[in-house]
C-alpha cells in the first residue's frame, strides 16, 4: 500500500489568487499596452529589470502618443514594484500592470495605471514577457488546478464503479454491470460446471474492469493512488488476480470494506475514508463542516452562524475556526468623512458595491454634513482575514460547489467554531 504526501495549501490565499486572475480575466486595454511578466523561481532580478528598462527603450518607437505612454508608464510601474524585492520568492513571482480606465469609467486618456503582484501557489519554472490587449493569466490558473488526483473502485460480482477524487469534488466517473451468474446454479447443469462457468464469467468482468481502471486512472486521469472498496471478498480476489495494470496495482493505498460497490459504493467508500485521505483538502473541509454542525446540533454553545454574529465572535477573540464559502460574494464598504473622521460600513453582495459607493459619494456625512469622503471597499474574505490575524483566530476559505459547501450554505454561507460557549462565564 502506498502513502501519498501531500503539500497544504493556503485556503485564503488561493481564494484571492483565484479571485484576482478572475478580475484580471475580464480587463482589456485599448491598445496592446497590457504588461504580463512571469519570473521563475531562482531567476535574478536584476536580470529582469535590466530586459524590462530595455523594453522601456523599445516602447518610445511606438507610433500612438496615447499607447506609448502608458507602456512606458507601466513597465516603470513593475520595475518600480520589483526593485522593492531584495530576491525573486521562493516560488516565483508574477506580475500584471496595465493602464485601465477607473471604476467609474472616463474618456480616453484618463486610465490609470494599476499593478498586481501573485506569488503563485507552486514552483513557476517559466519565465514570460508579454505586452498585449488582455492579461496572460493561463498558466496562474493552470497551477490552481489540483493535481491530487485519487482514483476509487468501487466493486463486486454484481457490479463495478468508478470516481475520482480531485480538488474539492469527488465525481462518479462510470459504472458497469458483471453480467456473473449468482452463486445459486440453474436446473440442468453440474454444481462443477456452473462454478467453473462462473469464475470464467468473473475473470473476464475482472479483466474488462481492469482495462476501464486503466484507460480512466492512467490514460484520461492519472492519478496518484488507488482506493478500492466493496462488499465481501470480490475486491480482495480482484487485488490477488494481479488484474490491473502494474503501475495501479503498485498505487492502491487501501481497501474499504463497504456495503455497496457502483455509483453508490463510490460515494460510501469516499466517506469513509477520512482517515486515509486526512490531508486532502476535501476531507479537511468535510470535517471542519461536520464538526461545526456537530456544535451547533448538539447545543454546545460553540457553534455560531450568520455574518454579523461570526464577526461579533471574531473581533472579541471567542471564534476559533471561521469557515467561509468561497461563492459568498460579499464586500465591506467604508466611508469616513475627512472632516470630522465619522466612519460608516455596511457589507453588501458584490453587484451592490458601486451604487453603494455612488449614495456615500453623493450624500453628506451625517455627523457634519460634509460631502468630502473617503471610501473604500474590500472582499468580506480579506476582511474577515485581517480580524483574524489579531485574534488569532483560523479562517478557512471552502468550496461552495461540494457537498459539505451547501451544507454550510443553509447557514448562510458562514459559520464559526468558538473557543468557548459566550453564554457560561469563564
Amino acid at each position: 500500500m502506498v502513502k501519498i504526501e501531500i503539500e497544504k495549501q493556503d485556503s485564503v490565499k488561493i481564494y484571492k489568487i483565484r479571485k484576482i486572475l478572475e478580475e484580471l480575466s475580464k480587463k482589456a486595454g485599448r491598445g496592446t499596452e497590457l504588461i504580463t511578466v512571469y519570473i521563475p523561481k531562482g531567476k535574478q532580478l536584476h536580470e529582469v529589470i535590466s530586459a524590462l528598462q530595455q523594453e522601456q527603450g523599445t516602447a518610445d518607437n511606438i507610433k500612438s502618443d496615447l499607447t506609448r505612454s502608458h507602456v512606458v508608464d507601466s513597465l516603470g510601474k513593475v520595475v518600480s514594484k520589483l526593485k522593492m524585492y531584495k530576491k525573486t520568492p521562493d516560488k516565483g513571482l508574477v506580475v500584471f500592470c496595465g493602464a485601465l480606465p477607473s471604476e467609474d469609467g472616463g474618456p480616453l486618456g484618463s486610465e490609470i495605471v494599476t499593478a498586481w503582484e501573485i506569488e503563485p501557489p507552486k514552483d513557476l519554472n517559466q519565465y514570460l514577457y508579454r505586452c498585449d490587449d488582455h492579461f496572460h493569466v493561463d498558466i496562474l490558473k493552470d497551477m490552481l488546478r489540483d493535481d491530487n488526483l485519487i482514483g476509487f473502485l468501487a466493486i463486486d460480482a454484481k457490479d463495478a464503479g468508478w470516481g475520482l477524487l480531485y480538488g474539492d469534488k469527488i465525481e462518479v466517473l462510470g459504472q458497469t454491470g458483471s453480467g456473473v451468474a449468482g452463486k445459486h446454479r440453474q436446473g440442468g447443469q453440474s454444481a462443477k460446471r456452473f462454478q467453473k462457468l462462473r469464475e470464467m464469467e468473473l475473470s473476464y468482468f475482472y479483466n474488462r474492469v481492469a482495462q476501464t481502471t486503466r484507460e480512466y486512472f492512467i490514460d484520461i486521469y492519472p492519478v496518484k493512488g488507488l482506493i478500492i472498496s466493496g462488499p465481501g471478498p470480490t475486491k480482495e480476489d480482484f487485488i490477488n488476480g494481479n488484474y490491473l495494470e502494474y503501475r495501479l496495482q503498485n498505487n492502491i493505498i487501501d481497501t474499504i470494506d463497504a456495503g455497496y460497490s457502483g455509483a453508490e459504493g463510490i460515494r460510501e467508500a469516499f466517506s469513509r475514508s477520512a482517515d486515509i485521505l486526512g490531508n486532502f483538502r476535501l476531507v479537511e473541509e468535510k470535517k471542519m463542516v461536520e464538526d461545526l454542525f456537530r456544535e451547533i446540533n448538539t447545543n454546545t454553545g460553540k457553534g455560531s452562524y450568520g455574518l454579523q454574529e461570526v464577526i461579533g465572535y471574531l473581533k472579541n477573540n471567542i471564534a476559533q475556526i471561521v469557515l467561509i464559502t468561497d461563492n459568498t460574494n460579499l464586500h465591506r464598504i467604508e466611508s469616513q468623512c475627512r472632516r470630522c473622521k465619522h466612519m460608516e460600513e455596511e457589507i453588501v453582495e458584490r453587484p451592490l458595491v458601486i451604487p453603494r459607493k455612488t449614495y456615500y459619494k453623493n450624500n453628506p456625512c451625517p455627523e457634519c454634513k460634509a460631502i468630502d469622503k473617503e471610501i473604500n471597499e474590500q472582499d468580506v474574505v480579506d476582511y474577515l482575514e485581517i480580524i483574524a490575524s489579531k485574534t488569532g483566530s483560523q479562517l478557512e476559505v471552502i468550496s461552495g460547489s461540494a457537498e459539505h459547501g451547501n451544507m454550510l450554505a443553509s447557514l448562510g454561507k458562514i459559520g464559526a467554531i468558538l473557543r468557548y460557549n459566550p453564554g457560561h462565564s469563564k
